[in-house]
C-alpha cells in the first residue's frame, strides 16, 4: 500500500485554560494553560487534533511523492501513521480510502494557494441559526449592548483638521443619484405581491447575463454588467424561487449567455420559506423575499489563470460584491428591493444544489422581491428616509 499526506495542510497551536483541583489542593491557582495542536486540511470538513508525534511526523511526510506504508512503518511509529491515516491527513492508495483521496485531488487540481483553500474549506457553516446565536449572547449578561462590546469605532478616521479639509462640489440630483436613494437593503416582504415574470428577468438580465462572448485569443470570455479578474466570471446564480409570476417555485440554475433558467428541482410552496430560513442562517427577516440567489463561485475557472496566485481568492470573493450591488440597483429600477447576507449555511446550500465547496464554493446569499410597506426602524436601512417614512 502507498501512502502521501494530503496536499494542502495547516497545523495550528491553540492556548487553553485547563482547571485541576489537585494543583489547588497542593497550593497552586489550579490553572493552568495548555497547547493544543489542531489541523486543518482544505480536503476536510472537520479539524483534527493531533498530539506531538502526530505533528513531528506530519512535517517529515512528502504531499507529493507516494512512498510504500511499510518503509514508513519501519521509521515510523505504525500507530502514529494508523492514527493519521484515519483522521485523514495520510492518504492511502487503497479503495477504501478512494473518497478522502478523491478530495484531496480535487484540491490539487484546483490550482489553489494553500491558506485560500484552508480558509475557504474552514469557514463554511452548516445548521447554523444566527439570531438563535445573538439571542443566547444577549442572555449570557444583562449589561447593555455597548457595555458588552465596548465603544466601536467612529464612522471615519479623520487624518487632519477639520480646518485643513478640501471641501468638495456636490453633484446636482440625476437619474442616477434618484436610484442610488432607493437602493436600500429590505428586510420585509409583500408575500401578497408576485414579481412579475418580467421584472424577474430583467432584474437577472442587468445583474448576470453576458452581453456579449468572446473567445479571442482563444479563452472564452464574458461581458457582464461588472468586473471581473480576467473577464473570466466565475460566479454563478443558483436560484431558490418563492412567488414569481409564470415560474413554479424552485430550485433553478441561471445560464447568463442563454439568458435562461435551468429547472434543478422543484420545491413544495408550503416548505420554501423553511428552507429559505436554513439557507441565510435563521434570518427570518430574508426567508420570505421573492427570489433568493446564492453566489456561487467556480475556482478552478479564475484559477486556471492565475494559478497558485495570491490574490485570486480574493479576486474571486470580489465578484460577490460587484454582482450584489449590481443587483440592488438592478431591484430598484423596477421599484423591487435587494438584500445581501454572508452569514449563510454553506454546507446546507452545497448539499442543496450539488456544489463541491472547493470546485464551486458559495460566497453569499442575496435576493430581491417587493418591499413590504411597514416600517422596521431597526432593522431597515434607509437613514435619508427615500423608501418608508421617517418615524417619529
Amino acid at each position: 500500500m502507498q501512502a502521501r499526506r494530503c496536499a494542502v495542510l495547516v497545523i495550528e497551536p491553540r492556548e487553553r485554560l485547563d482547571f485541576d483541583l489537585a494543583r489547588l489542593t497542593q497550593g497552586g491557582s489550579g490553572i493552568e494553560m495548555l497547547l493544543d495542536s489542531f489541523a486543518l486540511a482544505a480536503h476536510l470538513d472537520e479539524e483534527q487534533t493531533l498530539d506531538d508525534d502526530e505533528v513531528r511526523i506530519l512535517g517529515k511526510l512528502s504531499p507529493e511523492n507516494w512512498v510504500d506504508f511499510d518503509a514508513l512503518a519501519a521509521e515510523h511509529p505504525q500507530e502514529v501513521l494508523q492514527s493519521l491515516v484515519s483522521k485523514g491527513l495520510l492518504l492511502c492508495d487503497s479503495p477504501a480510502h478512494a473518497k478522502l483521496r478523491h478530495a484531496d485531488e480535487i484540491v490539487r487540481a484546483g490550482h489553489w494557494k494553500g491558506l485560500s483553500a484552508i480558509v475557504q474549506r474552514h469557514t463554511r457553516w452548516g445548521g447554523v441559526d444566527t439570531l438563535e446565536a445573538e439571542r443566547r449572547f444577549g442572555e449570557e449578561t444583562d449589561r447593555p449592548f455597548l457595555d458588552r462590546l465596548g465603544t466601536p469605532e467612529p464612522p471615519v478616521r479623520e487624518r487632519v483638521e477639520a480646518s485643513r479639509r478640501m471641501a468638495l462640489g456636490k453633484p446636482a440630483d440625476s437619474a442616477l443619484e434618484s436610484l442610488i436613494r432607493q437602493r436600500v437593503t429590505c428586510r420585509n416582504w409583500d408575500t401578497s405581491r408576485p414579481v412579475s415574470a418580467q421584472d424577474f428577468a430583467h432584474t437577472l438580465y442587468r445583474t448576470f447575463a453576458a452581453r456579449a462572448v468572446s473567445d479571442q485569443p482563444g479563452i472564452e470570455v464574458m461581458k457582464r454588467a461588472v468586473p471581473s479578474a480576467g473577464g473570466l466570471h466565475p460566479t454563478e446564480a443558483y436560484l431558490l424561487v418563492q412567488n414569481v409570476e409564470g415560474v413554479a417555485p424552485g430550485l433553478y440554475h441561471y445560464h447568463p449567455i442563454d439568458h435562461a433558467l435551468e429547472p434543478l428541482g422543484e420545491v413544495a410552496a408550503a416548505e420554501s420559506q423553511a428552507l429559505a430560513l436554513r439557507l441565510v442562517a435563521g434570518q427570518r427577516h430574508f426567508m420570505k423575499a421573492h427570489v433568493l440567489v446564492v453566489l456561487a463561485s467556480r475556482f478552478r475557472r479564475t484559477f486556471w489563470k492565475y494559478r497558485n496566485h495570491a490574490k485570486a481568492y480574493r479576486a474571486v470573493i470580489l465578484d460577490a460584491g460587484h454582482l450584489s450591488q449590481t443587483l440592488y440597483l438592478a431591484a430598484a429600477e423596477r421599484g423591487l428591493a435587494a438584500f445581501i447576507t454572508a452569514a449563510v449555511n454553506e454546507r446546507d446550500i452545497e448539499q442543496l444544489f450539488g456544489l463541491d465547496p472547493m470546485q464551486e464554493g458559495v460566497l453569499a446569499v442575496s435576493g430581491f422581491g417587493w418591499r413590504g410597506a411597514e416600517q422596521v426602524d431597526e432593522a431597515e436601512f434607509d437613514p435619508l428616509g427615500s423608501v418608508w417614512p421617517k418615524s417619529g
